[in-house]
């Protein structure tokens, strides 16, 4: 199905002014609310049913019937600290969560309103989760909620980009101690005890391998480091490909501890999708509907995907518009171009992505997602 990009949003206005709101109230994470009531207000302006739920995440749901199948379209309202002006020049957009993440946030409602005016057959429930850019609290409290038949989540990909799959993470600290020794005394010393440890660990996991992608290989960061005579410590990050096994990486680190203290602090698999998936194919199709050429792609960071896909176990893809280089930086924008675009092709996709899941019968019951 491809509908037209004139289709109006129930109440008939540019996309624009939704962007431009949420852009312009602050929302880093951990002060999310005002932005997520400024989305659950223009959800109830636009026909959807809408509500802060208890973690902070703004939820509306839109279209179908108890029966037909229920699409979540997954993006996070929050943004990294940082104040940048607001600005439109010509069709580019200026502040601080353009791309990271409200421009797909915004894509998402959007075209959640138009397909339901469409007459789409899909529950479409769009959800601006909380605190995604820390520790993924809005995500969370979504898991054990929700049971949707497919899932979007939104992420810059470029319009014409669709993300199948991210990495996964392993976050630990490594904590070490020695007795007091002189500096020219032969006696180890914990900060090279901790130096040593964390050769061993490098060494382990990387080399060059030409042949393999970065998205497939372990990476390992030291991302903090701290220390003296008597006492050091590790902060390490390694960026897991799918199917790692991460136990076996633990059941050796503990081998070559030397005495010293290993705590996970997050443990996070990867994930990725085929490109078979109902949802790809259904963003792909659409893409290709616009005149563009679709772009797979992987992505070596961690999102909400990673978070909820491991127990919903349903069709996925990340995908919304703006370019990710720009994330987190102080020159982040969205061309209002492709913003719109995007528009378009997720409106595009969920008519197709229905159809397909036309087959599947749930009931109400099971479907946790549901409004309450």
């Amino acid at each position: 199905m491809t509908l037209p990009s004139s289709a109006p949003a129930p109440d008939g206005t540019d996309p624009v002014p939704l962007l431009l709101e949420l852009v312009q109230t602050p929302s880093v994470s951990g002060g999310e609310e005002a932005a997520a009531q400024a989305l659950v207000d223009w959800f109830r302006r636009s026909g959807f049913t809408a509500y802060v739920d208890g973690a902070g995440n703004a939820v509306g749901e839109i279209g179908g019937r108890a029966e037909d199948p229920v699409i979540m379209l997954l993006g996070h309202i929050d943004t990294v600290p940082g104040i940048l002006p607001v600005e439109v020049r010509g069709e580019i957009l200026h502040g601080r969560g353009t791309v990271d993440a409200k421009g797909p946030l915004a894509a998402f409602a959007w075209a959640a309103a138009r397909a339901a005016a469409a007459g789409v057959r899909a529950r479409i429930l769009v959800v601006g989760a909380v605190d995604e850019e820390r520790e993924s609290v809005g995500a969370l409290h979504l898991v054990d909620r929700y049971a949707p038949d497919a899932l979007v989540i939104g992420e810059p990909s470029g319009v014409d980009g669709v993300v199948l799959g991210y990495k996964g993470i392993l976050r630990l600290r490594y904590e070490v101690e020695r007795p007091a020794a002189h500096t020219s005394s032969p006696e180890e010393k914990a900060t090279e005890v901790a130096t040593e440890f964390w050769d061993l660990l490098r060494d382990r996991l990387t080399g060059h391998r030409p042949d393999v992608s970065f998205f497939e290989q372990a990476l390992p960061a030291l991302v903090g480091m701290a220390g003296d005579i008597e006492r050091a410590s590790l902060d390490i990050s390694v960026r897991l490909p799918p199917d790692f096994d991460t136990d076996e990486l633990l059941g050796w680190l503990d081998e070559q501890a030397r005495g010293g203290r290993i705590t996970v602090v997050e443990r996070t698999a990867a994930v990725r999708s085929p490109r078979t998936d109902p949802v790809v194919r259904a963003l792909t199709t659409a893409i290709r509907g616009r005149g563009l050429r679709p772009v797979p792609k992987v992505k070596l960071g961690s999102s909400d995907m990673n978070v909820v896909v491991p127990q919903w176990r349903c069709p996925v893809a990340a995908y919304g518009p703006g370019d990710a280089h720009l994330d987190h930086t102080d020159h982040e924008h969205i061309d209002l171009r492709d913003y719109r675009l995007a528009i378009d092709v997720l409106t595009d996709a969920l008519g197709l992505l229905a159809a397909s899941l036309g087959g599947v019968t749930v009931s109400a019951g099971e479907k946790t997602g549901a409004l309450q």
